[in-house]
């Protein structure tokens, strides 16, 4: 398990914003290809991976979801000596100020964020947190000198180290959702030392942050019978409700919900039970903000379902998961496969006509 905790490390320290995700996806295929048969990137920059199966041709196949693309910044100006700054998808601004960042111009640039000295703005003892429009980047650098290496546009990522906190417990910035990446390769792993008939596709998503964009794309032109989403899910922490959310490293979260096909459920939910793997359910309402909304619609329709890793702390740059997790959803997914054969997708499509 520490292979797969170093690989966590190294690929959540790498920058990969939405739509730029080529230094982690360069590492991820470094990685995946004794794993699997064959490696390729799809037009959009995705990752795809083929495991081949037994069984007689025409196989049928699976894909593994686990999108590398990041939440981050993003400069909206050069303002003298320093930078202005919006987020990329879903940064809460109370958590920026002071966070090391590296600004991805010319050349990378070491910075910080930064705010206002509280006590120079006016009426500042009752003041609400500064908003992102009010934060700025500082890479100390002269303004003549900036202006040359950065430009609107560039993008920022965050640049806290990783922390071990216990042997089980990792935080760091880019959890999300790098934690099933790795998921994804301990899968991989297992799977080196069994025989299983269906084709699996591993696939590294692009865009997931921003459009679905990896998911639609990949899903639609390797065409599969099946889709796992994996991703992370919130976790209990400080000021979160008692009520339906999984809790850190008590096990697998199984998805529920309008975007995960009941009969995979029943599937998973039996096989964690047979296997003794803890789990938890994690109810999706409505949307489940996965890359499952676009697999399961691809094509005409597919059986989708979504596997979670509770997560502290979702988009910020200290994303706290138990490792302890990320193996039991690599061994579940595994397991899954082993057992895949013919006869479920004929049996998925009566439940889904009862």
């Amino acid at each position: 398990m520490a292979e797969v905790k170093n690989f966590l490390k190294e690929i959540i320290s790498l920058p990969g914003l939405s739509g730029y995700e080529a230094p982690v996806r360069e590492a991820i295929a470094r990685h995946w290809e004794p794993l699997v048969d064959e490696l390729q990137v799809s037009r959009l920059g995705s990752l795809e991976a083929l495991k081949r199966g037994r069984g007689t041709e025409p196989r049928h196949s699976i894909l593994l979801a686990g999108h590398m693309d990041a939440v981050g910044l993003i400069v909206t100006q050069v303002k003298g000596r320093f930078l202005r700054i919006t987020d990329l998808n879903g940064v809460d601004p109370r958590v920026l100020p002071g966070q090391p960042v590296v600004v991805h111009g010319r050349k990378e640039l070491h910075g910080v964020v930064i705010q206002p000295p509280d006590n120079l703005v006016e009426d500042h003892k009752n003041r609400a947190p500064f908003g992102i429009e009010e934060l700025y980047v500082d890479v100390g650098m002269e303004a003549e000198e900036l202006e040359e290496l950065v430009h609107s546009g560039s993008m920022v990522s965050f640049a806290t180290t990783p922390i071990e906190m216990g042997e089980d417990i990792l935080a760091g910035h880019t959890m999300d959702d790098r934690t099933a990446v790795a998921a994804i390769t301990y899968c991989l792993e297992i799977l080196r030392k069994r025989i299983h008939s269906w084709d699996v596709w591993a696939v590294a998503t692009v865009q997931e942050e921003t459009a679905y964009a990896g998911a639609y794309t990949s899903g639609f032109s390797l065409k599969p019978d099946l889709a796992i989403a994996i991703d992370v899910t919130h976790a209990k922490g400080p000021g979160t409700s008692e009520k339906s959310i999984p809790d850190l490293g008590k096990g697998v979260a199984l998805g529920q919900g309008p975007n995960v096909n009941r009969g995979l459920y029943d599937r998973f939910k039996k096989l964690v039970e047979e296997l003794e793997i803890p789990h938890q359910v994690d109810v999706m309402a409505s949307h489940s903000g996965t890359d499952a909304f676009a697999l399961q619609v691809i094509r005409g329709g597919r059986a989708s379902m979504v596997l979670s890793i509770p997560l502290r702390y979702m988009h910020t740059p200290v994303e706290v998961v138990s490792m302890k997790d990320i193996r039991r959803v690599g061994r579940l997914l595994a397991e899954f496969i082993t057992d895949l054969d013919d006869t479920i997708l004929e049996e998925l499509q009566k439940e889904v006509e009862a």
